[in-house]
Order: C-alpha cells, then structure tokens, then sequence
C-alpha cells in the first residue's frame, strides 16, 4: 500500500469556539476580581463567590457536554494501520510506564492517509515494539483524527495486516489538536476577561474607594508600615499592590510566572510588604499572583505563603497543560487553599479539548489527575 495524499480533518466551528472562549474569559475574569475586590473590602459573600463561580462553570460545563459525550461515545472508532515516523520519550515518573511522543502516518481502508502526532503512555519493555519505519494498528474517533491511539493488543486479523503491510509517509500537516479559531478566539477570551475583572470593580467601586480614603494617613503624618493600611510599588517590570487584606504581583509585557525564579520573587516582595503572614489563599495566572490574608481573629483555616513549593509550581502547570488531554491550552489558574484541611494545590486548565485539573499536595507531588472531557 503505497500512500501519495494527505487528509483533510474536519471543520471547526469557529462561532461554538468564539462563544466558548468569551465564556471562559468571563468567568475568570469575574472570578479574579471577586477574590480581590472580595479580600479587600472583606467582603466574604463576594470572595466566596470568587470561588465558587469556577467550580460552577466546570460543572455547567461538563454537564451540558454529556449529551455530545453520549453521541461520541455510541459511535465506534475507525481501527487502521499507520506507519511510526518518528518515536521519542517525553517524560515519566518512576513508574513502569513512560509518556512517549509518536508521529505516525494513519492510512485509512476509505480515506487519504494523513499525519498526526500525540502522547501514549507505554510500557517499558514494550518499547522497542515501537521503532520508527514499524507499523502498528490504531483507533480514532471518525470526526476526531488527532485523538489516534496505538492498539496495544490488536484482533488476530489485524496482526496478519501488519505483518505484510507496506506504508508511504503522507505529505501534509501533522495533526498535534483540533484545529483552533487562531488568534479569534484568544482574542475574544482576553477581552472577556478584561470586561468581565472591570465590571466587578466597577460594581463595587464606591466600596473600594471608601476603603481606600479610611485608609489614607493624614498630609502631615507618615505612613507607618504596621499599619498595612495600602502600599504599592511599581517598576518596569513589575507592580506590587499590599493591603491589609491582600496582595497582588502583576508581571509587564513578555513576562510570565512560569519563568524561573518568577514566583519566588513576587513571593518574597509581597512577604517584605506586609506584617500579615497568614494566608487563605492563592491565585496564581500568567502574569498575575493574588494572595488572600486571613482578616484578624479569623478562625479559618490558613498557611504560610513563604512556605509554598514556588519552583514546583510552573512544573505542574506544565503537566496539566500537556498531558491531561486539553488539546491547545487557552487559559490556565493555580489556586493554593487548605479549606479541606491539608495544603492543596490545583491547576485548572481549559483548552481546546475542554477543561481538565490536577491536585498536589503541599510539597507540590501530584496526587489525582482530571482529564479533559
């Protein structure tokens, strides 16, 4: 079997993405100035409503996709063989498993044969079973072509298949997602979230401002840095906002909390501008760290945020960005609480594929995964 053409995946619906992205925005938008605005006039109706609104809108979400779910689920995976162009391990915990990249040639019985690429997870001494030039039996939904696995234990036909199969490589892009709106569809999320983060503050404005004017010293005096009253320092890189109440690090342009070292020091700027140590919790996105402090005589549970495994934090968004099935990542938050008792990280992502989560324990060692749906 000789293969000369490239297939074509399906259509996107851009306006089903652009709708999606412009939710995801708001949500998050919304969410993050709850918290904020929430800690800073110790609002606990609205900072509770900053925490809650994402755990809703993931199970609105994962509620109304259950029917597409059922649908997808019903209709059987087209089983073909494909050509391993290339194969190269990309990571793995000590474990018998390993996350291996392949990039193969599926060649379809009824369709053009096309390229993909993607990550299983295989068995150490099952890997030299995958060389490149081999040829191995694979499943895919019929409308999702990217979503290829390697069928580890194909039906005694299929072997005889692979055993006298001859394949081309096929021209044409490597299918790694779905296809997405290009810049659309960030571009709508983003400014969703900006309306969304300012129409909470200005929602609350009045609140905020009456805050701020019982907080200002007098002309004469000088402010004192026990009073935690409001503080904010800013520079080309970077500007820092402390209250009594709160504290938040915004990085400038073609910056990133998960450069290394980042998190460390936003960290420590906000410890040197405060007395107040105990934390409810915090937020972390790509340019911006919240930290929530406990109101005085609070009895809730809190943390130490000097204590927080900042170096492992941009490794687990990472993880959850590349290996819980969430397609092309848009957005993502880290959020660190212990309401439950015990220090929990989470990572929610949402991308492409829909929204997936891990949670890790106060060292930053993984302990459940949730894939995308």
């Amino acid at each position: 079997m000789t293969i000369t053409t490239g297939g074509v995946p399906p259509a996107r619906n851009t306006s089903v993405a652009l709708a999606r992205g412009l939710l995801t925005g708001g949500v998050i938008g919304a969410s993050l100035a709850a918290l904020v605005v929430g800690g800073i006039i110790e609002s606990v109706p609205l900072f509770v409503t900053g925490l809650g609104l994402p755990a809703a809108y993931g199970l609105v979400f994962f509620l109304a996709g259950m029917p597409r779910r059922a649908r997808e689920a019903a209709i059987a995976p087209c089983t073909a063989l494909a050509v391993v162009e290339s194969v190269e391990a990309v990571g793995g915990e000590a474990t018998s498993d390993v996350a291996v990249r392949f990039d193969l040639t599926v060649a379809p019985d009824d369709v053009p044969a096309f390229r993909v690429a993607f990550t299983q997870d295989i068995n150490l001494a099952d890997l030299p079973d995958y060389r490149a030039g081999g040829v191995v039996v694979v499943q895919y939904p019929p409308e999702k072509p990217w979503r290829v696995r390697i069928v580890k234990r194909p039906t005694p036909e299929w072997e005889e298949r692979v055993a006298g199969a001859r394949l081309d490589s096929a021209p044409g892009p490597v299918l790694a997602s779905e296809p997405t709106g290009g810049c659309a569809v960030g571009s709508a999320t983003l400014l969703a979230l900006l309306l969304a983060a300012a129409g909470v503050v200005l929602l609350f404005r009045a609140d905020l401002f009456d805050e701020g004017a019982s907080a200002q010293p007098p002309s004469s005096a000088q402010p004192s840095a026990s009073a935690s009253a409001s503080a904010s320092s800013s520079s080309s890189s970077s500007t820092t906002v402390v209250s009594s109440a709160s504290g938040t690090v915004t990085l400038g342009p073609n910056q990133s909390f998960l450069d290394k070292g980042e998190l460390r020091k936003a960290g420590g700027s906000l410890t040197k501008s405060t007395d107040t140590r105990a934390a409810l919790t915090v937020v972390v996105q790509d340019r911006l760290l919240s930290v929530v402090y406990a109101p005085t005589g609070s009895q809730a549970p809190t943390f130490d945020p000097d204590s927080l495994p900042y170096d492992r934090f941009p490794a687990l968004v990472e993880e959850a960005k590349s290996s819980l099935g969430v397609g092309s990542p848009q957005t993502w938050q880290l959020t660190v609480e212990r309401l439950t008792g015990s220090l929990t990280i989470r990572v929610g992502v949402t991308g492409t594929e829909g929204t997936a989560s891990l949670e890790a324990d106060g060292d930053g060692k993984v302990l459940r995964r949730t894939p995308a749906h």
